[in-house]
Parts: structure tokens; C-alpha cells; sequence
């Protein structure tokens, strides 16, 4: 059974006019990296509100057909019992960052879950280390730097524990350099600790080789869902305005000028540099 699944997903804000997102059906099964994509307004961020149940027990509004996320009807259980399996990243870790040092905030929602100090601790330590800020525990979240809040944000998550990481473009106020260390830090989660993540980002050209599976949205829309190499490579999503990262697009331009470089797809610059090693030299 799909970790999350939805059947016909429709959602209305409270005193919109028309709906945010529209009949969406999709399956992410247990371990996947997904990717959501997509131009601004399509929806994405409505739709990861629904993977934790803050729509529609927080945000109200209307919500109709099925989602079910690790089994649970997310319109018939509380957002506190989704937040034991899911945990979401938002966009900016200041609206989830408030104690007075950096284990405090990693703490404060196994304190809300009742986890004995013992355990709590034990699990503070590893996401801490996990996400390379042990050194930063005793620390203001205010003083440290972007990139740091934004690991304080996915450790305070990662404590919990959750079977599903949610993150909503996590990296948007980062430069490359620190967001490239973010999304590998997301990827070992994933690849060694299997834990399923979701992740809405714009930025492909940083992302796409880390993800096996990729949901393009388009006004309130899923217009493309599957295989990121086949969905990146398609002339429907360069149509709809996505970032193909630009491996890819060079890939296309130097196939069409019957230059032979294999059929595997490349979504990042060292995956196309291979290709170039080996088409030079057959």
C-alpha cells in the first residue's frame, strides 16, 4: 500500500473563489524521494498542507475526495496524531525556530509527544549529528546563519522520527553552495535511513538527480507524474515553464545534432560530463 495516496484531491481556501488544487490522484510509496515542481501558484504547498492535516483542520476551507498518509484518513484524525508519521519543513525556518538554544527547539516536539527524557535526549543527540550542528546545541537559533536554522528546522523534525519528511522549498533563502549541503543531507536520510521524503523545490538543476519519482503541477493541476529522467527529457514539461536543469537540455540540443551519447538522460552537470568522457572516448 502507497504511503500517501490521494483519489480526486480538491481543496478551497475559506473565501476563495475557485479551488487551490484540483482532482489530484497520486501515489508516493514507502522510501521514494519525490520531487514537486512547478510555477508559482500551482498549488504545491497547498497540497504538502494536506500531507500533515493542516488542511483541513487548521486552515478550514473545503476539501473533497480521499488522502490517506501512512494509512490514516488525514480529514479523520487530528493534525497532533499525523504529526507522529509526518513532518514538514517549511520555507522559512524562522516560522518554526522560537526557544532560547538550538536543543531546546530540536526537543520541543518530543516534549509535546510525552517521550520520556532519557529518549528524548537520545534522540536530540542524533539529529543534532545527523545534520552536522551538534557544535551549535547551546546556541540562540536567532544568531546562527540561514543555512544552520534551516538544519535546526529538519533536525527538530528528524527527532520525531516521522516515516514521511515534508519540505517546502527548504532552500529558498540559501545560496547553492549551502542549499547543495541541505539536499545532501535530505538525500542520506532518505538512501540510509529510508525514510520517504517529499520535497517542492523550483531549483532542478540542484535536486533532480536526487529524486526518483517527480510530480509536475500546473494551476492546481498534476500534469506530468513519474520517472524523473522521462518526465525532464519530455517536450511537455520545457512547455509548461519547469526549470529543466541544464545537463538535460544540453543533453536534448547535442541529440538532435545526432551527437551519440547514450540513452540515459543526465539531470546533473557530473552526470553529463561522464556521458561527454565516454562519447570522446568511443
Amino acid at each position: 500500500m502507497a504511503i500517501i495516496q490521494t483519489e480526486n484531491l480538491t481543496y478551497t481556501y475559506p473565501s476563495a473563489t475557485k479551488p487551490s488544487i484540483r482532482d489530484i490522484s497520486i501515489k508516493i510509496e514507502k522510501g521514494e524521494f519525490v520531487l514537486i515542481t512547478g510555477p508559482s501558484g500551482c498549488g504545491k504547498t497547498t497540497l504538502c498542507r494536506c500531507f500533515n492535516g493542516l488542511i483541513p483542520h487548521f486552515y478550514q476551507g473545503e476539501l473533497k475526495g480521499k488522502i490517506t498518509v501512512v494509512g490514516l484518513n488525514v480529514l479523520e484524525h487530528p493534525t497532533y496524531e499525523l504529526a507522529k508519521h509526518v513532518g514538514l519543513v517549511f520555507q522559512n525556518p524562522e516560522n518554526q525556530l522560537f526557544a532560547l538554544s538550538v536543543e531546546k527547539d530540536v526537543a520541543f516536539g518530543l516534549e509535546n509527544l510525552g517521550v520520556p527524557k532519557e529518549e528524548m535526549w537520545k534522540r536530540v543527540n542524533w539529529a543534532l549529528n545527523l545534520t552536522g550542528i551538534y557544535d551549535l546545541r547551546e546556541r540562540a537559533p536567532h544568531e546562527l546563519s540561514g543555512g544552520q536554522q534551516q538544519r535546526v528546522a529538519i533536525a527538530s523534525v528528524l527527532a520525531m522520527q516521522p516515516e514521511v519528511l515534508v519540505l517546502d522549498e527548504p532552500t529558498s533563502f540559501l545560496d547553492p553552495l549551502t542549499a547543495k549541503k541541505i539536499f545532501e543531507v535530505i538525500y542520506e536520510l532518505n538512501r540510509k535511513l529510508g525514510i520517504t521524503v517529499v520535497l517542492v523545490e523550483h531549483r532542478l538543476d540542484l535536486t533532480a538527480h536526487y529524486t526518483n519519482h517527480i510530480i509536475i503541477m500546473n494551476e492546481g493541476k498534476v500534469v506530468l507524474d513519474g520517472d524523473p529522467r522521462e518526465i525532464l527529457g519530455s517536450e511537455e514539461a520545457r512547455l509548461i515553464g519547469v526549470g529543466i536543469p541544464k545537463a538535460t537540455r544540453l543533453y536534448q540540443i547535442l541529440k538532435k545534432d545526432n551527437i551519440k551519447l547514450g540513452n540515459k538522460i543526465p539531470l546533473s552537470s557530473e552526470e553529463m560530463a561522464a556521458l561527454l568522457r565516454e562519447a570522446i572516448k568511443a
